[in-house]
């Protein structure tokens, strides 16, 4: 068992922990995918930055007043300015990498885009119009998209219509395929906390078929080289929270890991 979990691990969704999840496994599914990809198509990482402002926390904020001893310096025409409340907020320059599949034999074109949502696509504010404006822009084109979503907090924002996706309930994950040649048809991979991640089928250019990507794969490997099984603190509560049941089962399969791994947890069996 590379994981203490069958499928996603929900720890690894944490806010402070994703950063680092998000990076490895954009990482890893290219990876996977060079082999499948080679001679005609080339996988690429690249790179959309925006400027985010703290959120969901009690913002980093320098206020100063201009007082006695700093007061503006009067203006040709005589009149006094009055002075001014100056306000820094601290602003946080978000680096998000996602995936092209470039078409060899068309001058590089892209082909797919697949998207790994992070918690700030998934919020209110510059993160979530950032990748709303990407999704856009790859709609209005000729190549597919491929979202996915290993994130059970945020709101909805996929290109699929949330309204659409409601009859499929309940999921904790989902992953979308939109290709290009039917705008208005969604394939839709779902599956919940206690499921193995699925296989998903790439799309490519006409007529090659689909490519796999195994993600229960990628993450693996993801856990294997982050060592988060050595840095996660599975011993308190999940964040995002679990349900009651699903946290009593989450902490049964990290007893269970600890106990089969003695040799990085001496202490679990009493040692």
């Amino acid at each position: 068992m590379d994981t203490p979990f069958p499928g996603m691990d929900p720890y690894l969704e944490h806010p402070a922990l994703w950063p680092s999840v998000h990076f490895r496994l954009i990482s890893a599914i290219s990876e996977q995918l060079a082999p499948s990809l080679r001679p005609r198509y080339v996988a690429s990482v690249e790179e959309r930055v925006f400027i985010e402002s703290p959120n969901d926390r009690v913002p980093d904020v320098w206020v100063q007043e201009v007082g006695p001893g700093r007061r503006m310096p009067l203006p040709r025409s005589g009149l006094s300015i009055a002075s001014p409340l100056v306000v820094e907020v601290e602003q946080q320059e978000v680096r998000e990498h996602y995936i092209t599949i470039l078409d060899r034999y068309r001058d590089l074109g892209v082909v797919t885009i697949i998207e790994l949502l992070s918690p700030s696509n998934k919020a209110g504010g510059p993160g979530r119009d950032s990748y709303l404006a990407k999704q856009r822009e790859v709609r209005g084109g000729e190549c597919h998209l491929v979202e996915i979503d290993l994130l059970r907090r945020g709101t909805h924002v996929m290109s699929v219509p949330e309204s659409h996706v409601k009859p499929a309930r309940p999921f904790d994950y989902l992953v979308c395929v939109n290709r290009w040649t039917a705008r208005n048809r969604f394939e839709l991979y779902r599956w919940n906390l206690r499921e193995p991640l699925p296989t998903i089928g790439i799309p490519l250019a006409d007529p090659d078929p689909d490519i796999p990507l195994a993600l229960q794969s990628a993450m693996e490997h993801v856990y294997r080289v982050g060592g988060y099984d050595l840095r996660v603190r599975y011993d308190e509560p999940c964040v995002p929270p679990l349900s009651p049941e699903d946290q009593e089962w989450a902490t049964q399969r990290w007893a269970a890991y600890r106990r089969e791994h003695p040799d990085l947890f001496p202490d679990a069996n009493g040692h």
